[in-house]
């Protein structure tokens, strides 16, 4: 594996809304039966209610209450069984304008051939760089194919996020380039420009089985969930539920490919590559859009 250039240690402004916020999901994930109110959580934090009220609403376009709300058990389960409608089905977001359309509705794959995954990257350059987002520092990584892969780093731990995720291509070559990835980074993140005339390009890289995993999680549209079993039954496979869970922790391309609104049977969190932290984020950020 040819690694060129350092990671810097810590890229984080100072101060993001991140920071916080990630703070508060843990605190309401911990006591979230005890229901803690603004006041006690502000007090925690060494924050006034009024300002952590208002960071909070800036990043999620929730309250941290709805926030608490959108996260919990209950509301897990009622995306499950929403409508009874198949969990799979993305032509019910066709018509609708604005943040609540479905990014991944809007986004073009291409996977790579069996002989490409049996090389291991063997070939393949990724220009990777570190960008700020709204779960933290984004490890964003591509090819001349288009976004080959993103992941999330807590302050401090770039470097292991960089070699989790290079240890999936290690024959790949390896380049840093913030200029190359930025334009993806400031697509990814802003629903402004979630837009059919400008489809965000993917390159799936994985063995068949994996793909046909990370196909169908692009399918879920957003403020909606389903389960391994389902995504098992989806791609033919209805006996395949671990492995299918297997599949949808490797997935490389986070967030785009929509691995966090996978579930357990009984509308548990279950785990996360990028930690339950991050994928509660990710979920209640996505309720304030939806």
């Amino acid at each position: 594996m040819n690694v060129v250039t350092s990671i810097p240690t810590d890229i984080t402004p100072e101060g993001t809304d991140y920071d916080t916020v990630s703070r508060v999901i843990e605190m309401l994930t911990e006591d979230y039966r005890d229901q803690p109110s603004l006041e006690t959580v502000a007090r925690r934090l060494g924050q006034s209610p009024t300002q952590l009220q208002k960071t909070f609403t800036r990043w999620a376009g929730l309250s941290p209450k709805a926030f608490l709300q959108a996260v919990t058990l209950d509301h897990a389960k009622r995306l499950l069984r929403q409508e009874d409608m198949p969990l799979l089905e993305t032509s019910i977001e066709v018509g609708l304008s604005g943040p609540s359309r479905l990014h991944d509705l809007f986004v073009t794959h291409e996977a790579m051939s069996p002989g490409e995954w049996k090389a291991r990257g063997a070939g393949l350059t990724i220009r990777y760089g570190f960008h700020p987002s709204p779960f933290g520092t984004a490890l964003v990584m591509v090819t001349e194919r288009g976004l080959a892969g993103l992941a999330f780093a807590d302050s401090g731990e770039e470097r292991s996020s960089f070699d989790d995720m290079a240890r999936r291509w290690p024959q790949a070559s390896y380049v840093e380039d913030s200029a190359a990835t930025a334009r993806y980074a400031a697509r990814i993140f802003n629903p402004e420009r979630w837009c059919a005339e400008e489809p965000l390009r993917i390159f799936l890289i994985g063995s068949d089985f994996q793909i046909r995993v990370w196909q169908a999680l692009l399918n879920i549209p957003l403020g909606k969930a389903t389960t391994y079993s389902k995504i098992a039954d989806e791609i033919g496979q209805p006996t395949a539920s671990r492995a299918v869970g297997a599949a949808v922790g490797r997935n490389p391309i986070s967030f785009v490919v929509p691995c966090h609104r996978a579930l357990g049977k009984s509308g548990d969190l279950t785990g996360y590559h990028w930690g339950l932290t991050r994928k509660r984020a990710i979920l209640g950020w996505e309720a304030g859009k939806a």
